[in-house]
């Protein structure tokens, strides 16, 4: 088989020796490795398919990757098959072509491959952004960000992953090819395939390619790093944006000063706008593609007016695009700094924007008494309601721990029971990967799992793509 690959792929396009292959092994946080006969590197859609076949014929599991940016170890090759078929890592790291610009229509064709940093910098030239923003955009790829239904700052502004796809590129697990790259706005011929693959993490086929949504260049931004007393409070100013300047809302961050303190900590250049780090920290980013808008006024008019009430603590309002960068290079750190702090335990829950507040609240009440040696850190998507949970516990204990798995699971189970008591979910923006699976068979609606294993077993019988991702326990043809 790895002479059938080669054959297929060449010297660049397939990696055997196993030195070579750990980074394709193991996740970024290095918390988990897998192993797999080989890494293919197709550089187009067609070796991908030829690929599939082989694996097809040879009955291995495949195991596509992406940037290797994800949370909850969906990336990790763990083949649940005897020991002759560990599988094949596929990366699309080499596949990178932006394949077409339409500025009239905003969609731009790009490879999976493609890096979210490098396609906003070449979306510049033709005065259009594609909006999604996050701290891994420098190694992230655009088919990951697509298999994990990605969100990020901007969710509040331009939805998810799933909103930005207009078209999709797929190889089925038997190498057939789905293209559906027209990216049209009015389509009724049946249903909309591309939403079974965006979010699928790769357990029904590989996203080669995709069309992707465009927005007009922002001309103009304000930036504003705000202290406020409570969740409560941030809820309220929310409200009172959206009720004033809703449709220029870019980005809307409740931090905790844990947090803060943790990026401290850890992340060189970091500038602090106030004498002490705030309990409550909201990053606000307003954007308008109309100079003539004042949004700098927008915020002096709502800041100064709950500063007087005593709701807003201190206010700072970036007066350059050097200070505007300073504020997100905080948000933006968050993930690096936890990685440095100690073994952090990060939840990725969602509830209605209303119901935040009590479920930080009861989050913070339960795991207090339940786990003591943890310290909480929340970062949280206001707009959106995903509150990014995190029991941050020291490295030495957790070292000591004899059982660290059961304890991992009690906290999950802690959290997510309380974010479905306020009608909430358990994955946001992380997706289920293998870390999840459990969960995903309790708190799932009984009859959507049915359902969402009758498609799994519709594309992939064998279970093949991406297996122990989503689905742990499905019986296979392999």
């Amino acid at each position: 088989m790895i002479d059938r690959l080669h054959q297929i792929l060449g010297d660049k396009g397939l990696i055997t020796d196993p030195q070579d292959m750990h980074p394709y092994l193991i996740d970024w946080r290095d918390r988990r490795k897998g192993k797999a006969l080989c890494v293919a590197l197709p550089a187009n859609v067609e070796e991908v398919s030829r690929t599939m076949k082989v694996a097809a014929e040879e009955r291995q599991p495949v195991f596509p990757l992406g940037g290797n940016t994800g949370l909850c170890y969906g990336g990790v090759p763990e083949s649940p098959f005897p020991e002759d078929k560990p599988g094949i890592v596929i990366s699309l790291q080499r596949m990178k072509q932006i394949r077409e610009f339409d500025a009239a229509a905003n969609i731009v064709t790009v490879d999976a491959g493609v890096i979210l940093a490098d396609l906003h910098e070449k979306s510049k030239p033709y005065k259009r952004q594609f909006p999604l923003y996050l701290g891994s955009e420098g190694s992230a790829q655009i088919g990951g960000l697509i298999s994990t239904n990605a969100g990020g700052t901007g969710v509040v502004k331009y939805g998810p992953m799933r909103d930005l796809v207009c078209g999709i590129e797929v190889v089925l697990a038997d190498g057939r090819i789905l293209s559906d790259l027209e990216g049209l706005k009015k389509n009724n011929t049946g249903y909309d395939l591309k939403h079974l693959f965006i979010g699928a993490e790769g357990t029904l086929g590989i996203v080669t390619g995709a069309a992707l949504r465009l927005h007009p260049e922002n001309t103009n931004d304000a930036h504003a790093w705000v202290s406020v007393d409570s969740p409560e409070t941030a809820v309220r100013l929310f409200t009172e944006f959206q009720d004033k300047c809703g449709p220029y809302i870019e980005a809307f961050e409740l931090v905790s000063g844990t947090e803060i303190d943790a990026v401290l900590r850890h992340i060189e250049r970091i500038t602090m706008p106030f004498d002490t780090v705030p309990d409550w920290s909201l990053m606000i980013e307003l954007t308008a593609t109309d100079i003539s808008v004042d949004l700098n006024s927008i915020f002096e008019e709502i800041l100064g007016a709950n500063f007087e009430n005593g709701s807003v603590l201190d206010a700072f309002i970036a007066s350059n695009a050097q200070q505007a960068k300073q504020i997100w290079h905080v948000r933006h750190s968050v993930t690096e700094a936890n990685k440095l702090e100690g073994m952090g335990l990060v939840h990725d829950v969602a509830v209605r924007v209303s119901k935040v507040p009590a479920f930080i609240a009861k989050a913070k009440e339960v795991t207090a008494e339940k786990f003591p040696m943890a310290t909480p850190l929340l970062v949280n998507h206001l707009g959106d309601g995903n509150v990014h949970y995190i029991l941050m516990f020291p490295h030495d204990y957790w070292k000591q721990l004899s059982d660290p798995d059961q304890v991992t699971h009690d906290v999950q189970s802690c959290v997510h029971d309380i974010a479905a008591s306020f009608g909430g979910t358990f994955s946001a923006e992380h997706g289920v990967g293998r870390k999840l699976t459990d969960e995903l068979e309790r708190l799932c609606d009984p009859l959507r799992y049915e359902l969402m294993i009758g498609i799994k077993k519709s594309l992939d019988p064998e279970n093949r793509m991406n297996p122990g991702v989503l689905f742990r326990n499905l019986t296979t043809g392999c």
